[in-house]
Order: C-alpha cells, then sequence, then structure tokens
C-alpha cells in the first residue's frame, strides 16, 4: 500500500533517495519549432548523478524553509515519488505557484502515484490563494502526456527563468 506524507527539511537527507529511481528513457520529445509544437526524435536518457541529487536537497529544503510544499509517497518505506510547490504567487492576475518537481521512481511509475502527487500540489497551492500551477516541463511525450491529462495547457504567461534554465522545456499551467 502506498503511503502518503508531507516531508520535513529534516528528511530530506541522501539516504532518502537511495531506493529512489529517476531513470527515462526518452525517445521523442514535443518541440516548437516555425510557430508550431511538434514532435521530434530525441533521444536521451534521463538520470541523476550524485551532484544532482546534492542539488536536489537543497532545493527541496529550501522550498520548506520558506513556507513552500513537498509532499511524497512511500511504498513499503522507501520513497517512490515527491512533489514541490514554491510559496511564493507570480504572474499578476494568472496568480501562478511554481509545481517545482514531480517525479515517480521508474519502478512504480503508471500506478497513479503522480496522479495523487499533482491532486495534492493542486489542492495544497488552491488552499493558499493561488488561481494556477506553474509547470516548466520536461518535454518528453510521455511527461507531456501525463500534464495533459491533468487539464495542463501552454503558460499564458511564460516565467523567464524557466525558460532560460531549461529551453527545451514545455512551459504549462494548470487551473485550480
Amino acid at each position: 500500500m502506498i503511503q502518503y506524507r508531507t516531508l520535513s527539511a529534516a528528511e530530506i537527507l541522501p539516504e532518502l533517495f537511495q531506493h529512489f529511481i529517476r531513470h527515462q528513457v526518452v525517445t521523442k520529445c514535443w518541440r516548437f519549432e516555425d510557430n508550431k509544437w511538434i514532435v521530434k526524435d530525441a533521444p536521451f536518457i534521463d538520470d541523476w548523478n550524485e551532484e544532482d541529487y546534492k542539488t536536489l536537497i537543497s532545493c527541496l529544503k529550501n522550498t520548506i524553509r520558506t513556507g513552500g510544499f513537498v509532499y511524497a509517497a512511500f511504498f513499503e518505506n522507501r520513497l517512490k515519488g515527491f512533489v514541490s510547490v514554491e510559496p511564493d504567487i507570480f504572474g499578476g492576475t494568472h496568480r501562478y505557484m511554481d509545481l517545482s518537481n514531480i517525479h515517480v521512481s521508474e519502478d512504480m511509475r503508471g500506478q497513479g502515484i503522480g496522479k495523487m502527487l499533482f491532486q495534492a500540489a493542486k489542492d495544497w497551492a488552491g488552499k493558499r490563494g493561488a488561481g494556477k500551477l506553474y509547470i516548466s516541463a520536461h518535454s518528453a511525450v510521455e511527461s507531456q502526456a501525463f500534464y495533459r491529462k491533468r487539464g495542463c495547457v501552454e503558460a499564458q504567461l511564460y516565467h523567464q527563468k524557466h525558460v532560460e534554465a531549461e529551453p527545451f522545456d514545455c512551459q504549462l499551467e494548470c487551473s485550480l
């Protein structure tokens, strides 16, 4: 049985991720070319190294320290998914809150964990006055399908920091 709960900053240590498998084989991605979105072959393997985990841990702790939300899924007391939402509202009348992470371990994908994590993020942001989640989302076809099933559409206002950091990401929003 999968258990869900909010994480504290003290829990976010390298050991938390020892059974988490980020691995994702990507073959096709969405790309914006000639004023339209198209699917292109863009094969690569997405995985995290030790430095990536150090950065992730620092970011998640900061999210909690600044009043944001980090929520996780556990199976047999092992982390198998997590989501984070930053606390600040931005984008004027759009009232965005930034969904900064959502990941499910490769061995547990397709079991509804991502759906539950995404809904928890929406609920948390909505209770704090956001109108929409903003997502700088991986452009892999599978990742985009996940977001589209949740009602995400192309963002009406792009967050330049995200565009510059990840130029191949798709900038999305989801109404709450």
